[in-house]
């Protein structure tokens, strides 16, 4: 399946609205906060934690590492539903995932956040303290980590046994490599996320659908051995490419990566996804 390109209107640059609400914030307030020192949570929040519609709670299940720490959602009643793992960028499991989870919730979704760093204590109130600790993760026992949610949630008494996957950066490779270890997940959706190996993609048992943006030359780099193989592999995959969008297009609290037609559109084609393959 030939790529499919996203042109026009995301060429143009959407982030404007956004630099002018800081800019005008910034006024407001003598000038004298800078423009790159506004929290994370002043775009996140696009879903308040405490939304009525919403049953949210931080969990834990058992992994390979140990127990994992998770930020969880669902819509309020019994009703059953089927099951998505909302990976995080290498910044761990920051507030905007936990906002990205509570929107999955709303789609109709038992929506799941594994926490990476869960074996160091989780993730650190200071983003930039997160990096060094994402160094001294086990990447293979991690892959674990996140397979086992997959069995989590495929037992939840909670969900209809129907589990997806989806990630952003880091998130996104990860989701992959989810796939790859986990014959029984039902569908995966990485973002931008770096490729597995090609001798691994045959394990790949879940359909793909698969998001990139078009200015992400060292991601897009492995896209043609990827796409090679999942064909080799006869793999069901759709693969789209948001051009004029940068990686990380989906973080809406990162102003200066943040491309709202892209995330928008992906987001969409993602709910359609999950809720055609997860029914």
């Amino acid at each position: 399946m030939e790529p499919k390109s996203e042109k026009s209107k995301l060429e143009k640059d959407n982030k404007t609205s956004r630099r002018e609400f800081l800019l005008k914030t910034t006024a407001l307030a003598g000038g004298s906060v800078l423009l790159c020192s506004f929290p994370a949570q002043l775009f996140a929040e696009i879903i308040k934690a405490d939304d009525p519609r919403l049953v949210t709670e931080t969990i834990s299940y058992a992994g390979a590492s140990g127990p994992m720490i998770a930020y969880f959602a669902r819509p309020k009643g019994k009703k059953k539903l089927p099951a998505v793992i909302v990976i995080h960028e290498n910044r761990g499991l920051q507030p905007h995932i936990k906002d990205v989870t509570r929107r999955m919730a709303l789609e109709g979704f038992i929506a799941l956040a594994p926490d990476a760093l869960s074996p160091q204590g989780g993730t650190p109130e200071k983003p930039e303290d997160a990096g060094p600790m994402f160094q001294k993760l086990d990447y293979e026992a991690t892959k674990k980590d996140f397979s086992a949610a997959v069995a989590y949630l495929k037992t939840n008494p909670q969900t209809t046994g129907k589990v997806g996957c989806t990630g952003f950066c880091w998130g996104g490779a990860m989701t992959n490599n989810v796939a790859v270890i986990t014959p029984d997940l039902d569908a995966a959706v990485p973002y931008y996320g770096g490729q597995p190996k090609a001798e691994d993609v045959p394990k790949i048992k879940a359909p793909m659908l698969l998001h990139y943006a078009g200015n992400d030359e060292r991601i897009n780099a492995g896209i043609p051995a990827f796409e090679a193989a999942l064909k080799e592999a006869k793999i069901e995959y759709q693969l789209y490419m948001y051009e004029g969008a940068a990686h990380a297009f989906n973080n809406d609290s990162n102003p200066e990566r943040y491309n709202k037609e892209a995330a928008d559109l992906a987001w969409g084609r993602t709910i359609e996804f999950f809720k055609e393959k997860l029914k």
